[in-house]
């Protein structure tokens, strides 16, 4: 969970990177900001968005006074806090009210009336706590997610299926329907995920490629224009990547 403030507009768009994880976004601003998700829809002001949300390029974020909370959410738990499973977002976003009505509102004030950051994450926490009380998704497909995760995104989807003992049909279907996205696409979610914050880290494009599980650098130039529509030259640049250290300390 961290807490963002943008006292002035955003200087261009924001460009959204994608993440292997379901995103919270409760705003609480003077001035409600808006998601351009790619395909002509803009939504405004708080949102929940599937893993891997971002993917292409074209999603922008812009606005005035921007205050949130944002918070990741492991796939394989979102379902249960938000009411919604991840598979529907399929990529993409919905708005907090479109999902939770009236009550987004009241979350907002709340929020915007908070006397700190503090009591702010405080509130959060409450509230996903209350709100968890959907199923888990299957145990297999939680442990898959974790295989995922710990490898690094260099796990095959073949050896996955055969240590929880299904087929990789049955794997590939409870597994899509759990998270929201397929295991071979989290696996390569993952695998950018960590790539693109060791280039932003300054490490050197070959190392990362190698230690990565890419062919090769231009297998690593391609993986990171087709995620986020830019070169690693340019991404590594990003406001929402180089922020990450100290909003999401290791």
């Amino acid at each position: 969970m961290a807490g963002f403030r943008v006292p002035g507009p955003l200087v261009g768009d924001l460009r959204v990177v994608p993440h292997p994880a379901v995103m919270l976004i409760l705003e609480f601003g003077s001035e409600t900001p808006t998601v351009g998700d790619g395909a002509g829809r803009c939504l405004r002001g708080s949102l929940v968005a599937g893993p891997g949300f971002g993917s292409g390029g074209g999603v922008r974020a812009w606005g005035n006074g921007v205050e949130c909370v944002q918070v990741r959410l492991s796939p394989v738990v979102a379902g249960a806090v938000l009411g919604v499973c991840p598979a529907e977002l399929a990529h993409g976003a919905a708005t907090l009210d479109d999902l939770w009505g009236g009550e987004a509102s009241w979350i907002r004030e709340r929020l915007g009336g908070a006397d700190s950051w503090q009591d702010r994450f405080d509130f959060v926490d409450a509230l996903l706590a209350r709100r968890a009380t959907r199923p888990p998704v299957d145990p297999e497909v939680a442990w898959a997610w974790r295989r995922i995760v710990a490898g690094g995104g260099l796990v095959r989807v073949d050896r996955l299926a055969a240590e929880v003992g299904w087929s990789r049909k049955r794997l590939w279907s409870r597994f899509r329907s759990g998270v929201g996205v397929p295991p071979k696409r989290a696996a390569k979610l993952v695998r950018f995920d960590r790539a693109v914050h060791r280039l932003v880290a300054g490490e050197d494009a070959a190392r990362v490629a190698a230690d990565g599980g890419y062919c090769d650098q231009s297998h690593l130039h391609r993986d990171v224009l087709a995620f986020t529509g830019a070169t690693p030259g340019a991404v590594v640049g990003e406001p929402f990547l180089t922020v990450d250290d100290r909003a999401w300390p290791t």
